[in-house]
């Protein structure tokens, strides 16, 4: 008997596990629950009109109880089997523990597969369970819907002649001929009736009347918004790893950055709680769908992680996490399709009617892969929920390429853009381009201690390569500029390789291969020099090789690169011309941390290499770059910015009581009457303003940086006003208003002024030889551009 031998009942468990007919038993009882499930729903299928799509749901549904009874049953036989199995399973366990515990070579942690099996099981029965909830719910609804939709007679579900509702009949017209097309009608309850039509076209949709024979009470109640909740710091980052998932490279990447800076954003939390004392601040439920990472999408990065390609895009997501985390806001994070249409509350289907229940986020950050997702799963209800948006956008959508009928009809129309958002709602990785908001990211910021260390460790002729990737190194003439920079330093670079050296890195490089950033970071602090050979563009490594006491020397281009004449930004929605590899550092931090030269010009790269030798820098890194820098800008952002409830600008040309303007003593600019009144929920504050007529050919974005101020947009509609030229004794013979991104402005030869008729066309880029603009400026805070003096 096989009680009699221990080994041997072990061996019999163990097999009676393991075999693969019992894994086929296991298998048979998913089909078991597939074949009751069909069963139960059989009558949904059965009894579909001519035309309709398979999947389309009926609401015709006999035996609907009946059917939620053969769920509810088929669900409790499982548990019940779980329960036997779990019994089964706790017996196994501890008959193989007991025979570990005296068998040395057998390892405790090497338990049998039981475990496993029931895993298995209880997902099956998980999976039943939830296939019976929502089976119960879809057929409640469409019985109820059924029902009230039968209570009116036929005589009453005519399409109205309705003056207030012009569409109405078009959209019934459309309904019959179209209603099977997609799935999310029957959920909804159409059924193909003239009064199924019109109950969905005046409760769910809104292009009809509400129907007379309907209870109004029941479909106008609305939903109760959730009590208010005081947002709270946060220190502990583990749960944030847990919604970050896992599965993919670029996941582990972002959640192993975000775990090295928790110290870090624990700190700048604590600054920042101080710094805003007794400020209340609400608990915003937040929606993070990173669109790029997605399958559909191509996910192309995640593969390219650990082969050296960019990480950009990565670290910034990563930061922005931490940052909403940190800053105590509930946090939802998705990367499939499925998980954000689930997120949504989305109804199964093609994505053809709005939302089965409001959205339940205040803010949604994604990319431009992720507007294409959510527009595809909200519907109708996209519209209405898209000021809730944020989109995350390296390098910048200027207003003439958001305006989808203004780009089409003047040429800037790209594969991105057009999307009607306003500018502000795009969020960068360099405050580059003002008409957008500046999210950022952050460096890993030294201590004292560090400083002083990494400045006696530092080798006063060793440079670092920035490119990881051996197609960086391909640039053209690249060999001369290497064999000047070798005469002065030892050369190091970063490439990826697997078996073999690149062809593409000079033999004098010494090349360490990709290193993990903690390793590659010891390499920074030892390095005097980092070398820009002009691509990527924008990338965050120069910072921190600069915050790591390195001296970043880049190229300068000659033309500068743009949409027109390089392919990296050609089709990109903005037509800044970015005159090196690094804007920000060219122009925010410049020597001695960084250096802007002509590699073509070899006296010039010389010289700069040789003084570059002989100085020595300390770290920097700033402000808004740090943790507390990046928490205060998105916390003053999530306060301030309310892109739904935002006042409407005056029309154009309207003549304000009394001018809110005086000119400066020097009568060169405008600036905000002291005695003149606030505008309620102006942000940033109407009182930094600053207005100046610039030159002709001049942006704005220009015209504010040479009096050292930031171009402030949300200020175009205080200036759009024959008020503002007067004031600042412009003569215009004449005032139009038309749609163009470069008004209001004073047109030369002509003495003719323009105002702005589109609100989504306030425009701080773009200029013409035409056009003296009117520019609105604003003061900001030292280290944080994105933010005026009063603004936190």
């Amino acid at each position: 008997m096989i009680t009699v031998n221990p080994d041997g009942k072990i061996m019999v468990r163990r097999c009676l596990v393991t075999l693969r007919p019992f894994r086929l038993f296991v298998l048979g009882i998913g089909f078991f629950s597939l074949c009751f499930l069909m069963t139960s729903l059989g009558g949904q299928f059965s009894a579909r009109r001519p035309g309709d799509s398979p999947f389309t749901v009926r609401t015709e549904v006999m035996g609907g109880p009946e059917s939620r009874g053969v769920l509810r049953k088929m669900s409790d036989l499982l548990e019940l089997m779980v329960k036997r199995m779990d019994t089964l399973a706790r017996l196994e366990n501890s008959s193989e523990l007991h025979r570990a515990a005296s068998d040395r070579h057998f390892p405790v942690d090497r338990l049998p597969p039981g475990a496993g099996l029931m895993e298995r099981i209880q997902a099956i029965a998980q999976n039943v369970s939830d296939i019976a909830v929502k089976v119960d719910q879809i057929l409640r609804h469409s019985l109820l819907l059924h029902g009230k939709v039968s209570e009116g007679r036929r005589d009453q579900c005519e399409a109205p002649n309705d003056p207030k509702f012009p569409d109405c009949s078009g959209k019934v017209e459309w309904m019959r001929a179209r209603w099977t097309s997609d799935p999310c009608y029957a959920f909804f309850g159409v059924d193909g009736t003239e009064c199924s039509f019109l109950v969905y076209l005046s409760e769910v949709e809104w292009f009809c009347p509400p129907l007379p024979w309907r209870n109004q009470t029941a479909t106008q109640r609305a939903r109760k918004p959730l009590p208010k909740v005081q947002a709270v710091f946060r220190s502990n980052l583990s749960h944030l790893l847990e919604l970050m998932g896992s599965g993919k490279e670029s996941l582990i990447f972002m959640k192993k950055r975000t775990k090295r800076l928790t110290a870090q954003w624990a700190l700048a939390a604590q600054r920042l709680a101080q710094k805003l004392g007794g400020t209340r601040r609400d608990q915003k439920q937040v929606l993070v769908h990173i669109g790029f990472l997605t399958e559909e999408s191509g996910d192309v990065f995640s593969p390219r992680v650990l082969k050296g390609g960019p990480l950009g895009e990565m670290v910034q997501w990563a930061d922005i996490l931490a940052a909403l985390y940190v800053l105590g806001h509930g946090l939802r994070v998705t990367v499939s399709l499925k998980e954000l249409q689930s997120n949504l509350g989305a109804p199964p289907g093609r994505g053809s009617c709005p939302l089965a229940t409001p959205l339940p986020f205040d803010l949604v950050y994604t990319d431009y892969h992720g507007l294409q997702h959510m527009k595809r799963y909200m519907g109708l209800s996209f519209r209405k929920y898209r000021c809730r948006i944020r989109v995350i956008d390296t390098f910048g959508t200027e207003p003439a390429y958001n305006h989808e009928e203004y780009a089409t009809l003047h040429g800037y129309r790209t594969n991105w853009g057009y999307w009607n958002l306003n500018p502000k709602q795009f969020m960068t990785m360099f405050p580059h381009t003002p008409d957008n908001s500046f999210m950022g990211f952050v460096s890993e910021e030294l201590n004292e201690t560090e400083k002083q260390l990494i400045k006696g460790g530092k080798a006063s002729n060793m440079a670092v390569v920035y490119g990881k990737e051996a197609s960086i190194w391909k640039l053209q003439g690249k060999e001369k500029f290497l064999s000047i920079l070798n005469k002065y330093m030892e050369i190091h670079g970063t490439v990826y390789y697997e078996s073999q050296r690149p062809p593409e890195v000079p033999a004098f490089v010494k090349n360490h291969g990709l290193l993990p950033q903690p390793e590659f970071q010891q390499l920074l602090r030892k390095a005097k020099l980092f070398i820009g050979f002009g691509f990527p563009y924008e990338g965050p490594a120069p910072l921190e090789a600069i915050a790591n006491g390195c001296v970043f020397l880049q190229s300068r281009f000659s033309p500068p690169h743009s949409s027109l004449n390089h392919e990296f930004f050609r089709g990109k929605p903005t037509s800044r011309e970015v005159f090196s590899q690094h804007p920000y550092a060219e122009s925010f931090i410049g020597k001695p941390h960084v250096w802007t030269v002509d590699y073509n010009n070899s006296e010039e790269l010389e010289a700069a290499i040789k003084t570059i030798v002989r100085t020595q820098v300390d770290p920097y890194l700033p402000y808004e770059y740090t943790c507390e820098g990046m928490l205060e800008r998105v916390h003053a952002y999530i306060q301030h910015q309310d892109f739904c409830a935002a006042p409407g600008p005056a029309p154009p040309g309207a003549r304000a009581p009394e001018s809110p303007f005086i000119l400066a003593p020097n009568a060169t600019h405008l600036k905000w009457a002291r005695n003149a009144s606030l505008v309620p929920g102006a942000w940033p504050p109407a009182h930094s303003l600053r207005a100046w007529l610039a030159a002709a050919g001049r942006a704005c974005t220009d015209a504010c940086l040479d009096h050292g101020l930031i171009c402030e947009p949300s200020f175009f509609p205080f200036l759009n006003s024959q008020d503002a030229f007067q004031t600042l004794q412009v003569p215009c013979d004449g005032t139009e208003s038309e749609m163009n991104h470069l008004y209001p402005a004073f047109a030369q030869p002509g003495q003719e002024c323009f105002l702005q008729k589109e609100p989504l066309l306030f425009s701080c880029a773009g200029s013409s030889s035409k056009y003296r603009r009117l520019c609105p400026c604003r003061d900001f805070r030292k280290g944080q551009v994105a933010l005026c003096q009063d603004c936190l």
